[in-house]
């Protein structure tokens, strides 16, 4: 299935992987719409985004992310998570989501971005 024109919400305090994901994802043809480097920037931000998919670090300056996490879940929004924490780090609700671990490869992109979004 082609990724083109899938649209990408992001949650990543950190500027070079931000930088980086958001390399990849256009490389595979996404578009970044929007992203947030703070979970409270992100809850903000929800309201008013329109996007097929969002990749979540699972702590965002120091906060976790699980009330990004648990919006996006009540919403039916398919999302994943990217970390270097391993799968003990995620929100406990929210465990057997797909964990991308850093670091990563385009190729581990394209599989996580598949495994959520609709067929």
């Amino acid at each position: 299935m082609p990724l083109a024109g899938t649209r990408v919400f992001i949650v990543e305090d950190e500027a070079l992987i931000l930088d980086t994901l958001q390399d990849m994802l256009e490389d595979l043809g996404c578009h970044v719409v929007e992203s947030a480097a703070r979970v409270d920037e992100a809850l903000a931000k929800l309201p008013s985004l329109d996007f097929d998919v969002a990749v979540l670090d699972v702590n965002v300056a120091g906060t976790r992310i699980d009330p990004v996490a648990d919006v996006l879940a009540e919403r039916g929004m398919p999302f994943f998570f990217a970390s270097g924490y391993g799968r003990g780090s995620l929100p406990a609700a929210h465990s057997a989501r797909v964990l991308l671990s850093k670091p990563y490869r385009t190729a581990d992109l394209r599989a996580a971005l598949h495994s959520v979004l609709p067929q």
